[in-house]
């Protein structure tokens, strides 16, 4: 199912195209000039393309994904793979490259207990005891987060074969680096993140591209949105689960380990950079 969601330019075409050729692809349109949001916007498409599935509920597996990725060939194989050897994985993805200023691909940092939001594989039952995705910023944190809480297992494979190439970075934004980045503190705020934890990830983000003002802008967006009361995602007991797996790292990454414990396939990538 390929959402067009008011694109301006050919992509309309190119997925009408794509399905006229081949009978497993279905198109929906959503009007012309449809404003963009990232987060809620994103959700709201991918509910639009869900929704017009009526019996997406016999399915075994549902994957969102962004339109500028490309995949490894047997992406999907090796994948569902994962899934059928582990009846306990509920969401998955591989690592995600972003090319630099060279054209370089470089990975996205993110811990291995997340599965990446431009291309999340869930077990269908898995998704439907969570909820489903929250039509706000951060819904691909506050997924992962929902499914440990319900004692699933979500996962990022450092894995060359399941190695994806995204074409925008991570917390970017069409208006900027730096809007995106303080929309993804404003974010970290909605889902509930300790203070502690945000200022680690400031800590972590500031040495990354754009050097410290990203992991900055980040923490400018969080304080932002808590001094001007913004609205939090309503669910204490998922806050408190939250804040405790938080602090919870937090000691274990003083102290030079991780809580994240996750199986790497055999020849698993450096993952520092893919060509």
């Amino acid at each position: 199912m390929i959402v067009n969601d008011g694109s301006s330019d050919d992509t309309g075409a190119i997925a009408d195209a794509a399905a006229a050729k081949y009978d497993w692809i279905r198109v929906l349109h959503r009007p012309a000039g449809t404003q963009r949001r990232v987060g809620p916007g994103v959700i709201e498409a991918f509910y639009a393309g869900l929704d017009s599935v009526p019996d997406w509920r016999t399915y075994d597996f549902i994957c969102k994904t962004d339109g500028d990725l490309a995949f490894q060939p047997r992406y999907f194989e090796i994948l569902l793979g994962r899934f059928r050897d582990n009846p306990r994985l509920g969401s998955a993805s591989g690592k995600v490259f972003t090319p630099n200023e060279t054209g370089v691909f470089e990975e996205e940092r993110i811990g291995p207990g997340f599965s990446f939001g431009c291309a999340k594989l869930y077990r269908r039952t898995c998704f439907e005891e969570i909820g489903g995705f929250v039509r706000q910023v951060m819904w691909d944190g506050i997924d992962c987060h929902r499914s440990r809480m319900l004692g699933w297992e979500v996962v990022s494979f450092d894995d060359p074969e399941l190695a994806i190439q995204h074409f925008r970075r991570m917390g970017s934004s069409f208006q900027s680096i730096y809007h995106g980045r303080r929309r993804w503190g404003r974010g970290q705020y909605f889902m509930g993140t300790h203070p502690l934890y945000m200022l680690g990830i400031f800590g972590y983000r500031m040495f990354e591209k754009p050097y410290f003002l990203g992991g900055l802008n980040i923490l400018i967006g969080y304080v932002h949105a808590a001094l001007t009361g913004a609205p939090r995602y309503d669910d204490p007991e998922f806050r408190k689960f939250l804040r405790n797996w938080q602090l919870e790292e937090l000691k274990h990454r003083i102290l030079g380990r991780t809580t994240q414990k996750v199986p790497q396939a055999s020849g698993a990538n450096s993952g520092k950079s893919v060509e």
